[in-house]
């Protein structure tokens, strides 16, 4: 199989480290690919026609795409029970949350590279943060319970979102006033997946 993929992208990491927890990466070849909103790689569209990363080129059938697909894909491919049925919908609504804050991350930098800086909303940036400051404020309330025990696709997800907000947008300081939230960030971040899928 071949997993197309950028690295600085929090999407695409979070596939490479479930094929790195999960022991696949014998079996999927990663490919990087150069693209963008506005100019997207032919090999790319060819796979997932919304020419997103990640997408998944497998053998035994057509490409699948989104990283929840994958993900999900890659842990019954081998059993790896990354979601486990007794916690199933709150590691999915954990992940979603994770992915959220991935987008509005993603969204506040693309508004800086992508568009003409006469056509940039500094007030839109901010509604970006608005719903990730949020949401990192519930994880740190509510959540830290299902951030603890054995690894899970929720963990992955949120630990990925972190490591994004370091690479990006570190000066906002997202730590601030999220100890247990930064305290088990920095525990997670010393995985070997983790460690081995951090952009540069």
């Amino acid at each position: 199989m071949k997993l197309l993929m950028s690295p600085p992208s929090p999407f695409v990491r979070k596939v490479r480290v479930v094929i790195r927890e999960t022991g696949q990466l014998d079996a999927i070849e990663e490919v990087a690919v150069t693209t963008s909103a506005l100019d997207t790689d032919p090999g790319l569209m060819a796979a997932n026609p919304l020419g997103k990363i990640p997408a998944l080129i497998r053998e035994d059938g057509p490409a699948i795409y989104d990283s929840r697909v994958i993900t999900r894909y890659l842990d019954a491919r081998v059993g790896a029970g990354l979601y486990p049925d007794a916690r199933l919908w709150e590691i999915l609504t954990l992940e979603a949350t994770a992915d959220g804050i991935m987008e509005a991350g993603v969204l506040m930098v693309y508004e800086g590279r992508l568009r003409p800086e006469a056509q940039q909303s500094p007030e839109w940036v901010e509604a970006q943060w608005g719903k990730l400051s949020r949401s990192l404020d519930a994880v740190n309330a509510r959540w830290m319970s299902h951030l603890a025990g054995p690894l899970n696709m929720g963990q992955i997800a949120i630990g990925c979102a972190l490591g994004y907000l370091d690479l990006r947008h570190d000066a906002r300081g997202w730590r601030e006033g999220r100890d247990a939230l930064a305290a088990w960030f920095a525990d997670f971040s010393q995985r070997e997946a983790m460690i081995d899928t951090r952009p540069e």
